[in-house]
């Protein structure tokens, strides 16, 4: 495992991460690209449905899922079991998963100073990585995008920015911040200044709230969304609210899940909705279908 990028404070990466033996679920497997934005290698994770080797000219759906804060590529298990079980017993059709790492509190966000390129090496090198090396649906209508917490904060504003790329956005009790406030020149040694440098025009790309409204006509009635937060969740709750009220004002349609008695932990939420919990991505590729 190579060392962080930088403290354990602030945004930082280790960026192939090894899994433990027996660590990884069935169909699932570690594997690295060279990223030349970051200039080395990248790990990611990605799960293959069961009849992948055998079914050879068969092409598939995929679904990028976003790690949260502290994580890496070796995160999104519970959900990969959940999918698995559910195309084993043919209630979900076959998909493939890309576990990414977007680093370590980068909030999926490229860095002023180019030191942490989150967002292009998913964007611009991740997603075509995937594209030329596995047999996808390589379209807009067979792309998903989703997280929990930071990668649900993450997805969100990736589908925001890039709405073209992707039918579907699933935010998991993502934050959802008003980057452009926090602009302020004057501190630029805090957060997010010292991340996203003194060029304001950076905070308007980097504000999913901002981006709503430049791309509203590639996001209304072409990309499904869904949250879902914990009413328990107080502190991801307030900013979630907000993009709610922020997409109803925008006439942008979605489904919007505040769950009863639940806080932040992911795998308790997964279990109330097991039975469903793929069911809106592949209700959004069924609508997009050309």
């Amino acid at each position: 495992m190579n060392k962080p990028q930088q403290g354990p404070g602030g945004p930082s990466a280790i960026w192939v991460n090894k899994p433990e033996p027996g660590q990884l679920p069935d169909g699932v497997t570690h594997n690295t690209f060279y990223s030349e934005v970051q200039k080395e290698d990248v790990g990611y994770c990605i799960y293959l449905p069961p009849k992948y080797e055998t079914e050879a000219d068969k092409q598939y759906p995929v679904i990028y899922n976003l790690h949260g804060a502290g994580d890496n590529e070796l995160h999104g298990f519970d959900d990969v079991r959940v999918l698995d079980e559910g195309i084993r017993e043919g209630r979900c059709p076959p998909m493939i998963v890309v576990l990414a790492n977007g680093g370590m509190r980068t909030f999926y966000k490229n860095s002023y100073d180019g030191r942490f390129m989150s967002e292009t090496l998913i964007i611009h090198e991740l997603i075509p990585h995937i594209d030329k090396t596995y047999r996808t649906i390589a379209e807009r209508h067979s792309r998903c995008i989703e997280g929990h917490s930071m990668g649900g904060r993450g997805a969100t504003r990736l589908a925001m920015k890039y709405p073209t790329l992707f039918c579907s956005l699933f935010n998991l009790a993502g934050n959802v911040p008003r980057t452009l406030a926090g602009y302020d020149p004057s501190t630029p040694d805090v957060y997010p200044n010292s991340y996203l440098g003194p060029d304001k025009q950076n905070y308007v790309d980097n504000d999913a709230y901002e981006l709503l409204k430049k791309n509203v006509e590639d996001i209304r009635g072409k990309l499904r969304i869904q949250i879902i937060c914990g009413t328990q969740d107080i502190s991801h709750l307030i900013t979630i609210r907000d993009f709610h009220q922020a997409l109803l004002d925008a006439d942008v349609d979605h489904t919007y899940i505040e769950t009863e008695e639940l806080g932040h932990k992911k795998k308790p939420i997964i279990d109330r909705y097991r039975n469903v919990w793929f069911d809106y991505h592949v209700e959004s590729m069924r609508q997009a279908q050309p």
